[in-house]
């Protein structure tokens, strides 16, 4: 067993915590305290807040792990003393003083940002007719449907807010990135873990939603940076 024994997931835009549905009975089965977080999907601090909170109160030694928007809330909340590494699925990196939106700029917008829609009270929905072209094109029909009609909206401000320091230049951190993202650019997910010079990184032929297209591949490489701790 690793001697990192308490794992929390944290989720990204569109969903909360039961996008780990299939990641979370394999890590138990292997013996983690394993939690997930269900944030409020208000504000990148207010995200990092209930993030830090949840890590902070799992008293010993803890592994973040983010999917998707829960990277850039990873990477705020890692700042807490007991967390000791960093885990990104298909994720935002953000250093100091980028936003979401920033990084979005370096390239073309992906196809999927094409789903989004705004409502009128700032809240951002992925429609449900390209959820799964967009979010999961390799996730069968039945879960696609599930994840397009439970989706969580997040506030659109989250892609302007600015993120504090980053945990990740000072705590070990590893990467997924998913080669047929349609949410977040290959690329830019590259780039990223590239500048964070990460313990491990792990290329998967997956959709943005890899957490649940390809979860035994997630799992191992948790499992991995647990031990390494």
């Amino acid at each position: 067993m690793a001697s990192v024994n308490n794992i929390v997931l944290v989720h990204g835009a569109w969903g909360d915590a039961s996008h780990w549905r299939h990641v979370i009975p394999p890590l138990v089965a292997k013996g983690y305290n394993v939690t997930a977080v269900q944030n409020p999907l208000t504000s990148l601090a207010d995200d990092v807040e209930r993030t830090s909170k949840l890590a902070a109160a799992q008293g010993g030694p803890t592994l973040l792990v983010g999917h998707s928007y829960g990277g850039a809330v990873i990477s705020g909340a890692g700042r807490e003393p007991n967390v000791v590494g960093l885990v990104y699925i298909a994720a935002f990196a953000p250093d100091e003083g980028d936003s979401l939106g920033s990084i979005f700029a370096r390239r073309e917008p992906p196809s999927g940002a094409a789903g989004i829609r705004p409502d009128k009270d700032g809240f951002l929905w992925l429609a449900r007719d390209t959820f799964r072209a967009g979010f999961g094109q390799d996730l069968d029909e039945t879960e696609a449907l599930v994840m397009a009609v439970t989706q969580k909206p997040i506030a659109a401000r989250c892609f302007e807010d600015k993120a504090g320091p980053a945990a990740w230049r000072s705590k070990p951190s590893w990467y997924q990135v998913s080669t047929g993202d349609n949410m977040i650019p290959p690329e830019t997910e590259q780039w990223m873990a590239d500048r964070m010079n990460t313990r491990k990184t792990i290329r998967l032929d997956a959709s943005h939603a890899s957490l649940a297209s390809r979860p035994a591949e997630v799992v191992a490489l948790i499992d991995e940076a647990a031990k390494a701790l």
